[in-house]
């Protein structure tokens, strides 16, 4: 089974899990509706990579690991989209929890994805107890303080934020935990897997600053202009178009040169190579307000992938 279709498999049937006939209707069709249809994945995707580039030898937790980290991800995007921070009506191409359900039922939802990715993961600990301490204790760092995504949604109501901080947390602290537990999953140091979930998630925010000004919300499947609107903190506001593209090229270099060496390198550099490219395709690069030096930052990327 290739590894899309395993997280699939057991996003859905950590679903079915909580779909009791019991249990409210309208809260378990909300829960359905913010994991399905998903995104690019790619937070479990880049999870299950690198247990397979250590061995992966207990594939039931890796997958449990991998479920974890995209249920924290889309409980995330439910309360992201919220009227009290970016009230956003679409989200992956479809409306978003609240437009769909009522805000009442998406702040629920957006929890019971938090307690669902924890009940996931413990539901296959048992396979491996001596690797409990690492997975849980990671999981629970991405999320929380200081440096959790919790962390870096917050730091959108202070006055003073730096960047890098404010984007590590947000975005950067679900990257390291796919990367870092995805190696403890398969029992090997999740130390040594850090950085690269640091630099992919840097890297990602600054993207996803990018396309906020430079996509359309048809291509992105939510709105844009979001953090203009909102005045967050912007890799574009601080550096400019062709300074965030830059930056975004420096980041993906700074990502493939932390991979360790391992037997899953080639396939981690290919994950890698066809997500920069979705993340910011030659189009984008090539529009006018990507300035002269959208040219220069094309090779720089291509040496760097």
């Amino acid at each position: 089974m290739d590894t899309v279709r395993r997280i699939e498999w057991v996003l859905a049937e950590a679903l079915a899990e909580v779909d009791h006939p019991g249990a409210p209707r309208s809260l378990a069709a909300a829960l359905k509706h913010a994991v399905f249809p998903g995104g690019a994945r790619i937070r479990p995707r880049l999870c299950l990579a690198v247990a397979m580039a250590c061995g992966d030898d207990c594939a039931p937790l890796s997958n449990a690991t991998a479920a974890a980290i995209e249920l924290m991800h889309c409980a995330s995007l439910v309360h992201d989209d919220l009227p009290c921070f970016d009230n956003a009506d679409m989200r992956r191409g479809q409306p978003s929890v609240h437009k769909a359900f009522g805000e009442r039922l998406a702040v629920l939802a957006g929890d019971a994805l938090i307690v669902l990715a924890y009940q996931t993961l413990s539901a296959d600990i048992h396979h491996r107890p001596e690797r409990a301490r690492p997975l849980l204790r990671g999981l629970s760092q991405a999320v929380g303080m200081p440096a959790g995504i919790v962390a870096g949604q917050a730091w959108e109501s202070e006055s003073i934020v730096d960047l890098r901080q404010y984007q590590r947390a947000k975005t950067g602290a679900l990257f390291a935990a796919a990367t870092s537990l995805g190696a403890a999953s398969a029992g090997q140091s999740p130390e040594d897997w850090e950085a690269l979930g640091n630099w992919l998630g840097e890297a990602y925010q600054v993207a996803d600053d990018i396309r906020d000004v430079a996509a359309d919300a048809a291509e992105l499947g939510k709105p844009t202009g979001q953090d203009i609107c909102h005045g967050r903190p912007s890799a574009v506001s601080t550096l400019g178009l062709s300074g965030a593209l830059e930056r975004f090229s420096e980041l993906m270099a700074q990502a493939l040169g932390s991979i360790p060496d391992c037997r899953g390198e080639k396939a981690l550099r290919s994950l890698l190579r066809a997500e920069s490219q979705r993340l910011i395709p030659s189009h984008m690069l090539s529009k006018p307000q990507a300035s002269k030096q959208s040219g220069a930052q094309r090779e720089l990327l291509s040496r760097s992938l």
